[in-house]
């Protein structure tokens, strides 16, 4: 466990699951914790909190390894993560939100999920107390000659979910951007308190809904984490089919997208068309077209039979057929390269120091992806590539979709070539003990992170981490220098989740 003993040399290590060990720190060892971030030794994976402690979970990616640090018996406060690790300050104002733990040294002291709208303060601490009067965001501050502010939102036009943008433009160049989020908190970790595992996983579904499947997945094999739990093989491999349908399907609706926002509807007309034929296949395969609530904690709910697996082999090949000249017609396209080449850049360093996943962390050079750097099954049997670009730019992202459209093509093949056949669940059920266990799942978006506390057969704490939370704020980065009118075409190339980061 490299990744803890030399971080927390005093901690003691809690019972877990073999893959992912936590150790309980003291000031001490969070304070190395910190510092193996802040010079880049290792990757913020999570930061959440309880009552009175805080948890840390942290990669190494020299060599795969991956665990969490806790710092426990907290009287209020805790030292800052975000004062020497810039990434962690959007996590750690929510933790305050929802537990009332104060960080020691925190740059910024704003609210960030709580707009001053709930009924209880701390909704996941011992203390709650009546709502204080709901006070007027501050915007941070841009001086300058000639600049002058535009507000975007809460509520936009068509169906996205509501978000804040507040511009600082000179002329049409954009000089600065903040977001203010947390319009979509739900209570998901409050209400998967007290749930069982099936009730649980019914929730951690519907985190994000472009992401049901994923979510999903990390939550059952988090919750076989703790238990120590293995399913049965042919429920592995259709698990990994659904998280490949639901990466297709999001991959062809996101390329169509990012040309309509560059004004070319074209695109989006023929890869809806094709997203569709996606969602339509996989409702004829498992009974619904998200696959929500198909996979479930010790299997999955819906097998096939011979005739859905030669729909999807019929599917593969309709997509193979079409979308090669989609592709053709994307990179002959003058004006629209002119629109998304050098377009909203993400440099290399800012995606490494964020950990940014997914086609955001892939575009500028992090070559970081779940199924490989943490690899589980049955990813570790099957062939494919992680396509990495340095551009970091608008059509660099469009172009590491459209290559994970062609590796998922891939993949699915080779899932259906190689489903073993027998039971597809096994019964789960706790033992009275309290048990942990934490998943990483790679979703369309990037890692999605999830750890649990079970106490019998009940969820005493869940943490959902969406690869959001690591992505919105480096498209603030992303778009400086840029004009008003590409915001739309870079915020949907990153595609953040309003939902799945507000919790």
């Amino acid at each position: 466990m490299p990744v803890l003993i030399d971080i927390a040399p005093e901690a003691h290590l809690i019972p877990h699951h073999r893959p992912w060990p936590r150790a309980v720190a003291g000031t001490t060892g969070w304070t190395a914790a910190t510092e193996s971030l802040a010079d880049g030794r290792r990757i913020l994976l999570g930061l959440w909190g309880e009552a009175s402690c805080v948890h840390m979970a942290l990669l190494d990616e020299i060599d795969g390894t991956a665990g969490v640090v806790s710092l426990e018996g907290l009287e209020g406060r805790y030292p800052s993560v975000a004062r020497h690790h810039l990434p962690a300050l959007r996590l750690e104002r929510a933790l305050r939100d929802l537990t009332g733990l104060e960080p020691q040294g925190l740059l910024d002291t704003r609210p960030w999920l709580d707009h001053g709208r709930w009924n209880l303060r701390f909704p996941l601490g011992e203390k709650a107390a009546a709502l204080p009067k709901a006070k007027t965001y501050e915007f941070l501050p841009a001086e300058g000659e000639s600049l002058h502010r535009i507000p975007v939102g809460p509520v936009h036009a068509g169906i996205i979910e509501p978000g804040h943008f507040r511009f600082t433009a000179n002329g049409e160049t954009i000089v600065r951007l903040e977001e203010r989020l947390g319009y979509v908190h739900k209570g998901i970790e409050g209400l998967m308190a007290g749930a069982d595992p099936v009730r649980a996983a019914e929730l951690a579904g519907r985190t994000s809904g472009d992401s049901t499947v994923a979510y999903a997945y990390a939550f059952a094999r988090a919750v076989e984490a703790a238990l120590g739990l293995d399913i049965p093989p042919r429920a592995v491999w259709l698990r990994a089919l659904m998280a490949e349908l639901e990466r297709l399907a999001n991959h062809l609706g996101d390329i169509g997208a990012i040309c309509n926002d560059a004004a070319f509807p074209l695109m989006l007309a023929h890869c809806g068309a094709l997203r569709e034929c996606v969602l339509r296949a996989a409702d004829v395969a498992f009974g619904h077209r998200l696959m929500r609530d198909r996979i479930v904690p010790g299997g999955v709910a819906a097998d096939l039979d011979e005739a859905r697996v030669a729909d999807l082999l019929t599917l593969l090949a309709e997509i193979r057929r079409k979308f090669p000249a989609l592709v053709d017609l994307y990179d002959n396209t003058a004006s629209l390269q002119d629109r998304m080449v050098d377009t909203g850049i993400l440099v290399p360093d800012l995606a490494r120091l964020y950990g940014a996943g997914g086609y955001v962390g892939r575009a500028s050079g992090r070559a970081f992806d779940a199924r490989r750097a943490l690899p589980y099954p049955p990813y570790d049997a099957l062939r494919f590539d992680v396509p990495v670009l340095n551009q970091g730019d608008v059509n660099a992202r469009v172009w590491i979709r459209i290559r994970e459209v062609e590796q998922s093509l891939s993949l699915i093949e080779q899932i259906l070539g190689q489903l073993p056949p027998g039971p597809i669940r096994h019964h789960v059920a706790g033992n009275g003990e309290v048990r942990e266990g934490m998943a990483v799942v790679e979703g369309f978006r990037g890692d999605i992170l999830i750890w649990l506390r079970l106490a019998g057969n009940r969820v005493e704490r869940c943490h959902l981490r969406d690869p959001s939370w690591f992505q919105w704020p480096l498209l603030e980065a992303a778009i400086e220098g840029n004009i008003v009118a590409d915001f739309p075409l870079c915020n949907k190339s990153f595609n953040c989740s309003y939902s799945g980061h507000d919790l």
